[in-house]
């Protein structure tokens, strides 16, 4: 190599949360693919995450790694985030992806207190913690030099943010939150350069829609999308990593439906 050429720029880190598994896998294979470093956590043991890891691995991040956590549980966040940080640096991008349906799907006349703050956990208030937390890193870097990656947060929302669901409220509700924790850090760190998404999944292919599958497939196939299949975890993985990549960087503070066109209103 010429001892004068410039060192190629380091490669971006991003961190995957509930990145082992359904949404959150196809988020990290497309960010795999596009030459991200990977840290996926997740509730599981290391054990159940082990093919996810060798797939990530296999898509284009040999060195990716899986951190057990709650994302739900402050101290865990905080541990997970301090090994993070020891093994990858500050992550470029964070994708706060972790999200559950409530256990039981019960109408909102008999949504239990217990149900509606476990899905509130999980789905909003950590992940609005851990990017507090992740944001903080970011602004006490300095000195980044002109070819550090591009740095962004995106938030795993839902149509449900703005499609009532009388069956799951707690969920609605929850995601309802994502969106506007989207847009409070979008103002809030717009000044440092740091965009904030928020991509919403219509119907996709996971863990939480399986029970669920004879349903949708009825209303797909009467309509309920404009694009009459279901949605993968693929497609929401290349959305993730187009806004990863700084493909919208004049963009923060959006949302990007990837719905097949569910949500489009029609006469």
């Amino acid at each position: 190599m010429d001892a004068h050429a410039s060192p190629r720029p380091r490669p971006p880190v991003a961190l995957v949360t509930g990145g082992a598994r359904g949404i959150g896998l196809g988020i990290s294979r497309a960010l795999a693919g596009a030459g991200f470093r990977l840290a996926l956590c997740g509730r599981s043991p290391a054990a159940k995450a082990a093919s996810a890891l060798v797939a990530v691995r296999a898509a284009g991040a040999p060195d990716a790694a899986y951190f057990e956590c709650d994302i739900a549980d402050a101290a865990g966040r905080d541990a997970m985030l301090r090994e993070v940080v020891a093994r990858f640096g500050t992550p470029d991008v964070l994708v706060n992806n972790a999200g559950v349906a409530p256990e039981v799907r019960a109408d909102v006349l008999d949504m239990t207190p217990e149900s509606f703050d476990r899905v509130l956990a999980i789905n909003l208030r950590g992940p609005f913690f851990l990017t507090q937390a992740v944001a903080r890193l970011m602004l006490a870097e300095t000195g980044r030099p002109d070819d550090a990656p591009f740095r962004c947060i995106v938030n795993t929302g839902s149509i449900s943010a703005d499609v009532a669901s009388i069956s799951r409220g707690e969920y609605c509700i929850s995601k309802a939150g994502v969106a506007m924790a989207t847009k409070l850090w979008a103002v809030r760190l717009a000044g440092a350069g740091i965009p904030v998404y928020e991509v919403r999944p219509g119907v996709v292919h996971s863990d939480m829609t399986a029970v669920v599958t004879a349903k949708y497939d009825k209303l797909i196939a009467e309509g309920l999308t404009l694009q009459p299949r279901w949605g993968e975890p693929d497609d929401v993985g290349r959305a993730v990593a187009a806004l990863a990549a700084g493909a919208f960087g004049y963009s923060t503070g959006q949302v990007v439906n990837v719905d097949g066109g569910m949500t489009v209103q029609r006469l």
